[in-house]
């Protein structure tokens, strides 16, 4: 049958698609809308298969807070490309996976994949979707759930990196400022836990090895390396866990004693950083 220019129309606003793909769609579908809708799905999921091992390190990261407070979402839509991460529709999907991670409480990304938007489609679906359109890689490359008495946000001023912070203890204290500084203390320092106690054990396996090696190749003796590398950890919980990091803003005091000394009692009780990169 012949495919006329309003039909193309017709199928580019139904899925936003473009004008050859929706033709050729039609042309396939013999002017059948919802075959020619389910070849252009196909088409992405083809497309989003190809693409898959490719590096998403463009994107946005979006926070979304609760009235109170108490509760932040934050999630990261990845891509190939900066160009891509400009597009409308691109940002459009981001901010519709942070609204169903508002309205479901998603506890995790797996979950969130399977959320349905506005027309019954899921998440998962939609990104798959879009991929096909604009033709490179585009994931939900983080997706972070975290509830406390009070939780401050931060988005650094590339919206590639986000991070929440959550404190317990408050006592109606403000915590914005302390909040925001932590919060800036995390973006450019990436301590990888909370205190020495949060590291997981294959970390700590692997921060000894490297001891002992860069040990050996300084030439100590066997049987010193287990202390020497011991030594080493204890430096490292010193940089890589926040509240044993010497705080940016003031490097005489831990991040544990700035903590202590805006409020007694106040205590982070987790934190979630993601970024783009």
């Amino acid at each position: 049958m012949s495919i006329t220019a309003a039909d193309v129309n017709k199928l580019r606003q139904m899925t936003g698609a473009g004008m050859m793909d929706c033709k050729k769609a039609l042309t396939e579908a013999d002017g059948d809308f919802e075959a020619a809708v389910d070849i252009l799905r196909k088409a992405g999921q083809k497309v989003a298969a190809k693409r898959a091992d490719n590096e998403t390190n463009e994107g946005v990261v979006l926070i979304a807070m609760n009235a109170d407070h108490s509760n932040g979402k934050l999630i990261a839509l990845a891509c190939e490309t900066e160009p891509v991460s400009k597009v409308d529709a691109f940002n459009d999907l981001a901010k519709n996976i942070l609204d169903a991670a508002v309205k479901s409480h998603a506890p995790s990304a797996h979950d969130l994949l399977a959320e349905p938007l506005a027309d019954g489609r899921s998440v998962e679906g939609h990104i798959i979707d879009l991929t096909g359109k604009i033709g490179e890689k585009i994931t939900l490359a983080a997706y972070e759930n975290i509830s406390a008495e009070k939780v401050v946000s931060y988005i650094h001023s590339n919206n590639k990196i986000g991070v929440l912070v959550a404190f317990e203890n408050v006592q109606g204290a403000d915590v914005q400022e302390v909040g925001k500084d932590i919060a800036m203390q995390i973006t450019a320092m990436k301590p990888v836990a909370l205190d020495k106690d949060g590291v997981d054990a294959e970390t700590i396996e692997r921060e000894i090895e490297i001891g002992k090696d860069q040990a050996r190749q300084e030439g100590k003796p066997e049987a010193m390396l287990e202390k020497i590398a011991v030594g080493k950890l204890e430096k490292f919980y010193k940089e890589s866990t926040l509240l044993n990091q010497q705080f940016v803003k003031d490097s005489s005091i831990t991040i544990r004693q700035y903590v202590e000394s805006t409020q007694k009692g106040l205590t982070i009780a987790s934190f979630k950083r993601i970024a783009l990169v």
